[in-house]
């Protein structure tokens, strides 16, 4: 069974959490930042015990010990910090790593300078700069690192370690330099695959971003065009209507039941083209405008189901509405004609048997429509809701679907496609109760204005 899920957030903190994608990102980075920085307190403390006491040279572990607690201090306020504050600027992740340097740099000089072979942690700091900083603070921590490195050289004591380069791995300098070195390969492929991580993250929530902007700026225009041409239609229509209700009257057309039958129901369908205008020229408008009729989510579906099956050449039928507990809600014509789409494009498909079913699942309402027909290929369902992604072969086809996905985005909803194991194919609307529902006192509120109308 192959599926595919469009999922929408509609909810203002829903957006507002998408729009700052660029701050989750950082805060992200800072949190690896402390990570690392627990990891160098224990790191540190056990080489100082080892080198004290194990290869018995002589360090001074109070001082050392002091900045270490000065360490972990600033790294539990850094902790604390981020936890309440979400926005993190490329200053403070700068200055984060400038904390680390000093750290860094006051345990050297207090141990041998640039004699320490783990003087090559600023390699460290310098590339975690290239990976998390801008270019001014990437260059900034090297010229900081290098003058470090410099100043170690010419004002801190050598370290009284034995080279004994021909002893090879039992040379405390050259053991030294492999814990170094494996130290920071293993630190950087650890930590650099999580902020590559979060930074291609960002870089996936900002494509989401530009593609619903070029989804939205599309529906605007064809918004723009639907109003354009439901008032132009107007006027011929109204003519229309105006010139058949005269025919109706003249003796020509009186004599004639036959002919007169033709022309009421010419009549008819132009009031139906009159209707769908209205409609669009609502929906174009306020979702729930002056026009928008109170009523309650079973009886919306039941109508809208009666609607459907009496203007659709639907062979069979299958309704089930299981919703339950019914809820009040303003009947909404956007919404009405995104579960139309939905229904047309099953009938399309299957033109012997449709099915609705719908149902209340925990806070949301869920609509789920199955035909019998052949179902969505697999390059339609990854691209599913995406404009002119259709197999239909004719201008503008896949517009309906497009349009169901967007208008489930603006209520905070979701779309599901998938094939039926057994042919034909199911498309899912899940919609939030609170998006399409009525507050009790918002309900009593259109009561009243009903009774003082």
């Amino acid at each position: 069974m192959t599926e595919v899920t469009v999922i929408a957030p509609g909810s203002p903190s829903d957006r507002a959490e998408t729009v700052s994608h660029g701050d989750a990102t950082g805060l992200k980075n800072m949190q690896q930042l402390i990570q690392l920085r627990w990891i160098a307190v224990v790191g540190q403390i056990a080489t100082i015990l080892v080198v004290h006491f194990g290869f018995g040279i002589r360090l001074p572990l109070d001082q050392m010990l002091a900045v270490l607690a000065c360490l972990a201090a600033f790294n539990a306020a850094s902790q604390f910090r981020w936890r309440i504050h979400r926005d993190v600027s490329n200053t403070e992740l700068f200055v984060a790593l400038l904390v680390d340097v000093a750290m860094l740099t006051a345990q050297l000089y207090l141990s041998g300078g640039a004699t320490n072979p783990f003087v090559f942690l600023y390699l460290l700091q310098v590339i975690l700069a290239a990976v998390l900083l801008e270019a001014w603070s990437t260059w900034t921590m090297v010229g900081v690192t290098t003058a470090c490195f410099a100043g170690l050289a010419l004002f801190s004591g050598p370290l009284s370690i034995p080279l004994n380069h021909d002893r090879g791995l039992l040379s405390p300098y050259i053991l030294g330099v492999l814990i170094c070195f494996a130290l920071i390969a293993a630190l950087l492929v650890v930590f650099i695959t999580r902020i590559s991580r979060n930074l291609r993250g960002r870089d996936a929530r900002l494509a989401a971003l530009r593609q619903r902007a070029a989804e939205e700026e599309h529906i605007v225009r064809m918004g723009l065009l639907a109003s354009g041409a439901a008032h132009e239609l107007g006027t011929p229509l109204a003519t229309l209507a105006v010139i058949l209700g005269d025919w109706q009257h003249l003796p020509h057309f009186t004599s004639d039941p036959e002919l007169l039958a033709e022309v009421s129901e010419m009549e008819a369908q132009v009031q139906r083209c009159k209707s769908i205008l209205s409609g669009i020229l609502l929906s174009a408008g306020e979702a729930r405008g002056e026009n928008s009729v109170e009523t309650t989510v079973s009886t919306f579906l039941d109508d809208l189901v009666d609607e459907w099956r009496d203007t659709r050449p639907v062979t069979s039928f299958t309704y089930e509405n299981r919703f339950g507990h019914d809820l009040p809600m303003v009947s909404d014509s956007a919404l009405k004609q995104m579960i139309f789409n939905v229904l047309d494009n099953a009938l399309e498909a299957s033109p012997r048997w449709v099915a609705l079913e719908a149902a209340h699942d925990g806070d949301d309402l869920t609509l789920t429509v199955s035909d019998r027909g052949p179902g969505f290929a697999l390059g339609m369902l990854a691209q599913f809701g995406k404009p002119y992604q259709s197999t239909k072969g004719r201008p503008g086809a896949g517009l309906g679907l497009f349009l169901v996905v967007n208008v489930a985005r603006t209520l905070g909803g979701r779309v599901e496609a998938r094939n039926r194991p057994e042919g034909g194919a199911v498309v899912t609307l899940t919609l939030p109760l609170a998006a399409i529902t009525l507050e009790e006192d918002e309900d009593d509120e259109l009561e009243d204005e009903g009774h003082g109308s």
